[in-house]
């Protein structure tokens, strides 16, 4: 069956993506951690009540290990692990990772985690897949850094090969098989994946080998930003092979304030957007209009309680951007 055809019946993709449309997604964790995990408490009822509402996506981040010089501690939990905490505890909306390292992890690890977890959403896995950007992960695992656009290219070969063959015959620098088979296979025949960024790769590759692109966003507080961006995705799209769909996504941190006129105005030097829902909504506005296809949000960075940005989130920006009508997720069959 033809790629477009298998994600048409892709529960979590179809949930996410259509031409046109900008679907908004939550970014976790919803508290950063500072060294006390008791920080964590209640994100569990935040995330039920995001499903219910709306959002058309829960994102995960993929951070094996905390470097101090990095500033960053991204994500605490195992992102597998914790995607199949949210796979048992929400019912609606995609589950996604922003992003899987797939230069640090092996393709038969990550094809057999993300065909699990596809399962146990009933098909609500999409990928978000990086090289990786921090530099002292790599010798950890034994990975040279500066090989990882290479071996980049090889685990997305194989992954595929995995998932989308029966006993697949493989003969990679990350392995070789013959006669087996890994088990289970998609819930709809494929995972999507989303290169994210560059990934050390040409437009062009990533053009064809993708099912879509996950982009960071430059500047946010003004018009101009919003331009650039919108002429990056449609320089892009035309490397598409045969014109078809594949969408565009991007991200950004927010400091959400009660005072819905607050103008946007760029902290940490633009990795943080403060502002008002009045100013979130033009943002994202610009973006559907500039050929974005979603905007994964995070509060982790914001003054307020977490609870309180997303239910605000929830009331008043979901509405204007909601989950989009898709195949209902298939019942899990254990």
């Amino acid at each position: 069956m033809p790629e477009a055809d298998l994600l048409a019946e892709h529960p979590g993709f179809r949930t996410m993506f259509a031409p046109g449309r900008l679907t908004v997604g939550l970014f976790l964790p919803l508290w950063p951690y500072t060294g006390d995990m008791a920080g964590m408490a209640g994100q569990g009822e935040a995330i039920r009540q995001a499903d219910d509402a709306g959002f058309a996506a829960i994102w995960v981040r993929d951070v094996p290990l905390f470097d101090p010089g990095f500033g960053d501690v991204g994500q605490v939990y195992d992102p597998w692990t914790y995607l199949a905490w949210l796979a048992a505890h929400t019912r609606k909306a995609a589950l996604a990772a922003g992003s899987a390292i797939f230069s640090l992890r092996h393709p038969v690890d990550l094809a057999k985690q993300a065909a699990s977890l596809d399962h146990l959403s009933g098909g609500r896995l999409v990928l978000g897949i990086a090289s990786g950007d921090r530099p002292a992960e790599f010798p950890a695992y034994g990975v040279d850094f500066e090989s990882r656009g290479e071996r980049y290219r090889e685990a997305v070969q194989m992954f595929r090969a995995l998932l989308e063959s029966t006993k697949p015959t493989i003969s990679s620098p990350l392995g070789r098989m013959q006669g087996v088979d890994l088990l289970p296979k998609p819930v709809s025949g494929r995972i999507p994946l989303l290169v994210t960024g560059s990934s050390r790769q040409t437009p062009e590759w990533i053009a064809e080998h993708s099912d879509g692109w996950l982009v960071y966003p430059g500047v946010t507080v003004n018009a101009e930003g919003t331009t650039a961006l919108g002429q990056r995705a449609a320089a892009w799209r035309e490397l598409i092979p045969g014109g078809r769909f594949k969408p565009v996504a991007t991200n950004e941190w927010i400091d959400l304030v009660e005072d819905p006129k607050h103008p946007p105005t760029p902290l940490r030097g633009g990795f943080v957007l403060r502002t008002g829902t009045e100013g979130l909504l033009e943002l994202l506005h610009r973006w559907q209009d500039a050929g974005i296809n979603h905007a994964a949000l995070g509060v982790q960075h914001g003054r307020r309680p977490a609870a309180e940005a997303v239910a605000q989130l929830a009331e008043d920006v979901v509405p204007h951007f909601p989950a989009l009508a898709a195949p209902a997720p298939k019942d899990p069959v254990w």
